[in-house]
């Protein structure tokens, strides 16, 4: 199942409104894709409204406004490399503020503060209930499904700083989207990266040092994870520029494509 949060264009009586709903159709058929809006939140059972659209008449909007979002660094050994760090012992985690996320189509505003901001493709997990100390046999229950996620590095302030709060925290830095799949197999998935269309990064979630369910192990041990919290879980090689006017699209098979432009922060 694809759950979408979305906004109603001008135009139709519900213009402006913000819900979930779920996605049906064939991505590769977009102008018959249908999204039927949903009471509440995603968490429990589906409560349709009744209410449906074409999806070309609504906006995707990030799919979850996270309490935190926990990402992973150097969880693929090819990109470790070639930024010259070692694979860390144990997973390397940081976090990422809820005021980074944005949606589809939403612009990444380029900081002021850097000249070097990468794009990172990788595979996004969602929780879907209130866990602390999940044993590994267990996490697939604490999972509520999978995005594309984006995250949007100043390499240049991430290497002076020493810390990633400002290189990997500021606004925009956190697309996510464009929605959320709830029936998928994390194990071995290809993620790829393209930059005005051509291909920068192409690597398989197989690659991954450490799994989804190790993370959220991992992660879990310290701190109470909440529904809609989003694990990003690293990155393959490739990763590289971006410029004010470029546009950058993450793809996960299975998932979809998560596309946004690159301005100038106004």
């Amino acid at each position: 199942m694809r759950i979408a949060r979305f906004s109603v264009r001008e135009g139709s009586p519900a213009a402006g409104s913000v819900s979930f709903g779920v996605v049906e159709g064939e991505v590769s058929e977009p102008d018959s894709m249908v999204v039927h809006a949903l009471a509440g939140h995603p968490f429990g059972p589906p409560q349709p409204t009744g209410e449906s659209y074409r999806l070309q008449d609504v906006r995707l909007l990030a799919p979850m406004l996270p309490n935190k979002i926990v990402a992973v660094g150097r969880n693929y050994a090819a990109h470790a490399a070639e930024l010259g760090n070692e694979v860390p012992a144990v997973p390397l985690t940081f976090f990422k503020p809820s005021t980074a996320v944005i949606g589809p189509s939403e612009s990444i505003a380029y900081p002021p503060f850097s000249s070097d901001v990468q794009h990172e493709a990788e595979l996004a997990v969602v929780i879907g209930r209130m866990c602390r100390e999940v044993p590994l046999e267990r996490v697939p229950e604490v999972i509520f499904g999978y995005t594309c996620a984006n995250d949007v590095t100043a390499r240049d302030v991430q290497q002076r700083e020493g810390q990633w709060a400002r290189a990997k925290g500021f606004d925009t830095s956190c697309p996510l989207g464009p929605w959320i799949e709830t029936d998928l197999d994390p194990a071995d998935l290809a993620v790829t990266c393209t930059v005005n269309g051509e291909l920068r990064q192409a690597g398989r979630t197989s690659q991954m040092i450490r799994s989804v369910a190790e993370l959220i192990v991992h992660i879990s041990e310290a701190m109470t994870l909440l529904p809609g919290d989003v694990v990003l879980t690293g990155t393959p090689a490739g990763v590289g520029p971006l410029n004010v006017g470029d546009e950058v699209a993450v793809s996960i098979e299975g998932i979809g494509t998560l596309a946004n432009k690159v301005i100038k922060r106004g």
